[in-house]
């Protein structure tokens, strides 16, 4: 009898075969049914919610866990998103379609002046850098009335195709889903070229990357700008979602160790670990906010215990399951063969 992960792998190595966005296209048809699944509009805004928090979490692997540059900041960057998609719409009147291009090119920018500390800092240091960078936004933002201060910013409006407004959850999860489809497809496609290939050599050793040829400077700015992109359009969807309203308390430290948590228990550098890590940390985030007190002391845990205990994540024992039983397979077939 043939495995059911077997037949999983041969039906998507034949749709492989077919085109290579194939099997995305399956993914996507798969996914536009989870709302059916569903039984009130809360669980609809949460299923948002961890569509956004995967944007999030894999651009952060991007830098964090192939890249290997230690960086704290990535709430800063997601509030710039969310706030010039906000600023945009309210009031230079852009519509989403436009607004969400702008904000993130604008977070790409951003992303350039979190990355400049990465040319001399490493470690704790950058982190500490990257850190400060993120409060001195959410700080600002506080303190700027333009901004909406303390008050934050209502009334943003909701996506508009013609007559068609995507105002409640399940319909902006059709939205949404596809955007996060597509982030993740573009984060495969940069980690399999030449780039990726570079990301991983920065990570590895950087003075062995720089004597193989390869521009430290420009491929830590690099990283730095996709991780903002992907930050900037997370943002810009948040601050669109219904009830089009942000505050500068959704960009807090503990979102950002939430964020953390994401990848680092999914998988520092694993293709999947900040799409596991998001979905898990969502939904544990979710069923502990009548903690809250305890939320961070929770998390901050987690991550130690995870780091200790599970290094790899989610994602590395899935791989050590499944190498160990490849592994398993071949000794048994070689022990057949002698016999």
């Amino acid at each position: 009898m043939v495995r059911p992960d077997r037949l999983i792998g041969r039906f998507f190595g034949r749709l492989q075969e077919i085109h290579p966005l194939a099997p995305w296209i399956f993914v996507l048809f798969i996914l536009l049914s989870v709302p059916l699944l569903t039984t009130n509009l809360y669980q609809n805004h949460l299923i948002d919610i961890i569509c956004i928090n995967i944007i999030l979490a894999v651009g952060l692997n991007i830098v964090k866990g192939f890249a290997g540059q230690v960086t704290v900041g990535h709430m800063g960057l997601y509030a710039i998103g969310a706030y010039s998609s906000a600023i945009l719409s309210l009031n230079f009147g852009f519509s989403f379609w436009l607004a969400l291009p702008a904000a993130t090119i604008i977070t790409g920018f951003a992303g350039v002046i979190v990355g400049v500390p990465s040319f001399r800092l490493e470690g704790p240091y950058l982190a500490l850098a990257t850190l400060g960078l993120g409060e001195t936004v959410r700080m600002g933002i506080n303190v700027t009335d333009y901004l909406g201060s303390t008050l934050g910013i209502g009334e943003i409006p909701s996506p508009q195709f013609g007559d068609f407004v995507f105002d409640d959850p399940d319909q902006y999860y059709f939205l949404l889903m596809p955007v996060m489809l597509a982030g993740i497809y573009f984060s495969f496609s940069i980690l399999r070229s030449s780039v990726g290939r570079a990301f991983k050599a920065l990570r590895e050793d950087p003075v062995s990357a720089a004597a193989a040829g390869i521009n430290i400077r420009k491929h830590k700015l690099m990283a730095f700008v996709i991780s903002a992109l992907y930050a900037g359009c997370a943002g810009s969807m948040y601050a669109h979602l219904a009830p089009g309203y942000i505050h500068p308390n959704n960009f807090t430290i503990l979102e950002m160790v939430t964020l953390l948590l994401m990848v680092v228990l999914g998988g520092l550098g694993h293709t999947w670990g900040g799409i596991i890590g998001a979905i898990v940390v969502t939904l544990v985030y979710d069923f502990t906010r009548e903690y809250y007190q305890y939320q961070m002391l929770i998390f901050g845990m987690t991550i130690v215990l995870t780091v200790l205990f599970m290094p790899k994540g989610i994602g590395g024992l899935i791989d050590r399951y499944f190498v160990t039983k490849r592994f398993v397979e071949a000794r048994k077939k070689n022990a057949e063969n002698a016999a």
